[in-house]
């Protein structure tokens, strides 16, 4: 019987193949993960900012925060607040898509 593979094979994409693009790869990760945020912490979350802003992955890599939920840093340019009021309005965008479709349901049922 032939014998399983174990790994994918090495053309598939890796879950984290854009990080090999970013230009936070040479950086030292406390920029972007500053304690606190004010004083040097607000410095770093600019500075870790200003790397983002030209960043040829950015996109990827906040759609990977908002994805898994990353807690701390600053990811695809937004520190975690603004990744958190992201979430909020595509949490309340989406509401907003079901209270219509439940509208339409019930005016189509109705007619």
């Amino acid at each position: 019987m032939p014998r399983r593979r174990r790994h994918a094979p090495q053309n598939l994409p890796r879950a984290w193949h854009w990080t090999d693009d970013a230009n936070c790869s040479d950086e030292d990760p406390s920029v972007f993960f500053p304690n606190g945020t004010t004083g040097l912490a607000l410095l770093d979350i600019r500075y870790a900012k200003s790397i983002c802003r030209a960043c040829p992955v950015r996109s990827a890599c906040l759609d990977h925060a908002l994805n898994f939920r990353e807690d701390h840093g600053v990811w695809g340019g937004l520190d975690e607040d603004e990744r958190a009021e992201v979430l909020r309005a595509k949490r309340e965008a989406a509401e907003r898509q079901r209270r219509r479709a439940r509208t339409r349901a019930r005016a189509a049922s109705a007619a």
